[in-house]
C-alpha cells in the first residue's frame, strides 16, 4: 500500500526537538515540506529524522546551503525550480492524472511536484541578479546579518517561477497580498505582490507559506493559500491525491 499523505512544517528556527517529535509521530509519512527558517540563530542545522524538502527563509545559513553542507535528510529547493519528492507516485484506483493536459493513465500519477520561492522581498535588491547579491564571509553564518542579501528573492527568480507549470504545491516564505499579520485582520499589509503574480500564472493546487508564525487559510488568485504556524505550535498533514489539509497541534 502506498502512503496517502505528506506533511508540512512551518518555521523551525532551531527547534529541532519539536520538529523531530512531529515527524516521529508519523512514520507512515514519506516526506515533509518546510517553508523556511530551519537554522538556529548561529546557522546550525540538524537531522530531523525523515526527508524534508524546504525553501530557505530570511534566517538560514546561506553558506551551508551553497556548499551543500547540510544533514542528508534536508533537501533544499532552489528558487524557481521544481522537485518531485519520492514516495507518492500512485493515486487512488481509477483516478486519471494529467500532465500538460495529457492523461498518464488510470490509477497512477507522477510524483508530487513542488516548487519554491524562498527568502523575503527587499525593493532595493529586487533587480539585482541572484549571483550578485552581496554576502559576508563564511566565518559569519548568520543570515540575519545585514550584509547577507541572499536572504532576499529577486526578479529573475520570480520570473523563473512564473514559467513553471503543472505544480502541485508552491512553497514561499513571504505571504501574498493582502496579508495582515495581527489577529482579526489588523495591522499593515505584509503581503508581497510578487507572490500574487506567481500564483495568478502558475495556478498551483496548493500554496504554503511561513515567516509570520501564524496559521491562516485563505484564497489568493483562485489558489488555496495556507500560512503555517511555528512548528512548535502546529503542523499539517496533506492528502496526496486531493491535497486536502488537516491541521494538527504539536
Amino acid at each position: 500500500m502506498t502512503p496517502k499523505s505528506f506533511g508540512a512544517l512551518g518555521d523551525i528556527h532551531g527547534d529541532f526537538d519539536a520538529a523531530r517529535r512531529v515527524i516521529a509521530r508519523h512514520p507512515e509519512v514519506p516526506f515533509w515540506l518546510c517553508v523556511g527558517d530551519i537554522a538556529t540563530d548561529d546557522g546550525r542545522y540538524e537531522s530531523l529524522g525523515a526527508r524534508v524538502y524546504w525553501i530557505h527563509g530570511n534566517n538560514d545559513n546561506f553558506d551551508a546551503i551553497a556548499a551543500g553542507d547540510l544533514p542528508p535528510d534536508l533537501h533544499h529547493i532552489a528558487n524557481g525550480t521544481v522537485v518531485s519528492p519520492e514516495g507518492l507516485t500512485h493515486s487512488p484506483e481509477g483516478l486519471t492524472h494529467t500532465v500538460g493536459g495529457e492523461p498518464v493513465g488510470q490509477g497512477f500519477s507522477p510524483d508530487i511536484r513542488v516548487a519554491g520561492l524562498g527568502g523575503t522581498f527587499a525593493p532595493t535588491w529586487y533587480e539585482t541578479p541572484a549571483s550578485e547579491l552581496p554576502h559576508p564571509k563564511k566565518s559569519t553564518p548568520k543570515a540575519t546579518e545585514l550584509a547577507d542579501k541572499r536572504r532576499h528573492f529577486v526578479r529573475e527568480q520570480v520570473e523563473a517561477c512564473v514559467r513553471l507549470h503543472d505544480v502541485d504545491v508552491f512553497l514561499t516564505h513571504e505571504a501574498p497580498k493582502p496579508y495582515r499579520a495581527f489577529p482579526g485582520g489588523r495591522g499593515p499589509d505584509a503581503g508581497k505582490a510578487q507572490i500574487n503574480e506567481v500564483l495568478a500564472v502558475m495556478k498551483p493546487r496548493l500554496h504554503l507559506f511561513g515567516h509570520h508564525h501564524r496559521y491562516t487559510d485563505q484564497a489568493y488568485e483562485g489558489v488555496r493559500s495556507i500560512g503555517l504556524d511555528l512548528v512548535s505550535r502546529s503542523y499539517l498533514l496533506v492528502a496526496a491525491a486531493s491535497l486536502d489539509v488537516e491541521r494538527r497541534d504539536t
